[in-house]
This record gives structure tokens, C-alpha cells and sequence, in this order.
């Protein structure tokens, strides 16, 4: 199961149980459009409940980072397992935002809110 929630040009999505490729459409959806009215979109993934996915959820994502490898922003996922956290990072190959990899939600929304310029640490 999938909730995606909107604030300015960030969307928080959350995944919970198993992500499947119905949820994962979903997101396309939402992404498609607010990079139609509002252009680059930062993200929001929160995994922290997620129990897995599909092999086409991982298919999927793969081709959708392809076609849209200019059209995201930051992308900030929140996890603690280990081979998300690979996964994130091997995702920055296919696009061109900064993908960042948080264990604290607070953590992750300051991220995502700071100002380009004032040189955020990572």
C-alpha cells in the first residue's frame, strides 16, 4: 500500500507492507503530473515499513528513473535497511538529483528544505 501526500513541490510517498507495481503506477502518475504544471519535483520516500517489492516494481523503476533522469530535484528516502540504502545510491547512475538516505524524518525534511546555497551537510 501506497500514500502520497503533496507540499509545494515535494511529495511524501510511504510505503507500507509490499510495493507493488499498482503503487508504483501511482506515483508515476503523481509525478507525471507535477512535472507538467510545477516542473523539477523533490521526494519524500519513506520505506521504513515497506516489506518488500515486486520484481516488477524494480523493473519499473529502473525505466521510469531513465525517462525522468532531469525532471527530479532531491529525492530523500528513509530507511535503515542496508540494501535499500545500495539501491538509493545506485539510482543517482540513472538520474541526476541528489538522493540522500535519512533514518530520521526530521532529518530528512530539513534536508530537503534547505536552501541550495547555504551548503548543506551531508
Amino acid at each position: 500500500m501506497i500514500t502520497i501526500g503533496h507540499d509545494d513541490n515535494l511529495l511524501s510517498v510511504a510505503v507500507f507492507g509490499e510495493f507493488t507495481l499498482a503503487d508504483y503506477k501511482e506515483f508515476e502518475d503523481e509525478v507525471n503530473y507535477k512535472i507538467k504544471f510545477e516542473g523539477k519535483v523533490d521526494v519524500l520516500f519513506d520505506f521504513r515499513e515497506m516489506m518488500g517489492f515486486t520484481l516488477d516494481v524494480a523493473w519499473e523503476e529502473v525505466k521510469f528513473a531513465r525517462e525522468h533522469a532531469h525532471d527530479f530535484g532531491r529525492v530523500a528516502v528513509l530507511t535503515s535497511d542496508q540494501w535499500l540504502t545500495w539501491s538509493a545510491w545506485i539510482s543517482q547512475l540513472f538520474v541526476d538529483a541528489r538522493i540522500m538516505v535519512f533514518e530520521q524524518e526530521a532529518e530528512a525534511r530539513q534536508w530537503l528544505q534547505a536552501d541550495e546555497d547555504a551548503g548543506v551537510a551531508q
